[in-house]
């Protein structure tokens, strides 16, 4: 790519860095976010950090067959955040992509522009495949992967090293030359306005905040023996599992939500729809703490997930599993419509090495009941 060529944007400009670029370099670097996901920036940033990237950094990007540029205002051509291309692999026709946003340009989808624009860009120059990489709880970057086109492929184990020690997972999204500049598909989409509420309880996205109740829930005696195997989850791993949640659901494999009392907001529970896109069916499953049994919170909850299920993500059959001695659970799947469709002998693992059957239930669009 040529360093002195700009790229224009829809309300951006991808422009060489400058010096006059250089506070808003340094006042940019060192906001917490951008320290937290760019482990290997200078903490604490300075101005002659920011100085040697816009004299040497940025220039060494170019010349190593990359690309850095500044993302800038048309208007102002006040730095808004950065673009460029990393780790080019000629032979492979395929670069990774990154961007940062300064904290006083955000919320106006500065990232997601210039990510389009510099990937088209380096389309017509001769890229044929992009990568763009982030840490699984980077779900603000993987909204923008995916509002540029970009879909996901996996995640690489460990593959980036953390400050201070240790190492994390990293989330991959693609883009090829020939896919459509975005967004692209999501099969399970946001809820409407944030949420599913019938008045009287409450739904919402599993968020990295929800642990300690989600480990307190999942590890009470009652939850334990029919969670799958009947054993209690860790701290640790309970953490990771709501630290992944957002992501999860923006590759379309799970929807998992927090069960509020709409009146209180204390929480009552969790559920699931896990999505099964070959077949387009999905499965629903929800715990509850056991003084919040016997309210209906159960009922509500299956009802208001099967509804969102058919109505929002287009599911062609729903269906749920229950061990046959949790006649509590079958009643509730029963009221709502779930018919009986067997059992199946051995499906689960059990305690002790040992299996357990599961009693099925399905329900068709138009099957739910009020």
């Amino acid at each position: 790519m040529n360093p002195e060529t700009a790229i224009e944007g829809r309300g951006v400009r991808l422009r060489p860095f400058r010096l006059a670029d250089v506070a808003d370099v340094a006042a940019a670097c060192v906001d917490p976010l951008i320290q937290q996901f760019i482990g290997g920036l200078p903490n604490p940033y300075t101005e002659a950090d920011a100085r040697w990237w816009v004299t040497e950094g940025a220039p060494a990007a170019f010349a190593a067959g990359g690309a850095a540029y500044a993302i800038a205002d048309p208007a102002t051509d006040r730095l808004l955040g950065a673009a460029g291309l990393g780790n080019p692999v000629p032979q492979r026709g395929q670069a990774e992509i990154g961007y940062w946003v300064a904290p006083w340009a955000r919320g106006r989808g500065v990232a997601t522009a210039a990510t389009r624009a510099l990937a088209g860009h380096a389309f017509v120059t001769g890229t044929a495949r992009l990568e763009l990489l982030t840490s699984v709880e980077n779900t603000v970057s993987q909204r923008v992967a995916l509002a540029a086109g970009f879909r996901p492929e996996g995640v690489r184990r460990a593959a980036s090293p953390v400050r201070g020690g240790g190492r994390r997972d990293l989330t991959v999204w693609v883009r090829l030359a020939d896919d459509p500049p975005g967004p692209a598909p999501r099969p399970l989409p946001d809820l409407p306005d944030g949420r599913l509420t019938d008045g009287v309880v409450v739904l919402r996205a599993v968020g990295p905040s929800d642990t300690d109740e989600m480990h307190r829930l999942h590890t009470g005696v009652e939850v334990v023996a029919s969670r799958v195997p009947p054993e209690p989850p860790t701290r640790e791993a309970m953490d990771r599992y709501c630290q992944g949640a957002q992501h999860q659901w923006l590759i379309g494999r799970t929807a998992s939500m927090i069960i509020l009392d709409a009146t209180s907001g204390t929480v009552a529970g969790n559920c699931v729809l896990a999505l099964d896109q070959p077949a387009n069916q999905g499965m629903l499953g929800y715990s509850l703490f056991p003084h919040c049994r016997g309210r209906g919170y159960a009922s509500r909850t299956v009802r208001l997930l099967a509804r969102w299920g058919f109505e929002h993500v287009g599911l062609a059959r729903m269906w749920a599993g229950t061990l046959p001695e949790n006649v509590a659970s079958q009643r509730v799947l029963e009221r709502a419509g779930f018919r009986r469709e067997g059992l199946l002998r051995g499906r689960l693992p059990g305690g002790a090495g040992a299996r357990a059957d599961s009693t099925m239930f399905g329900l068709l669009p138009g099957e739910l009941t009020d």
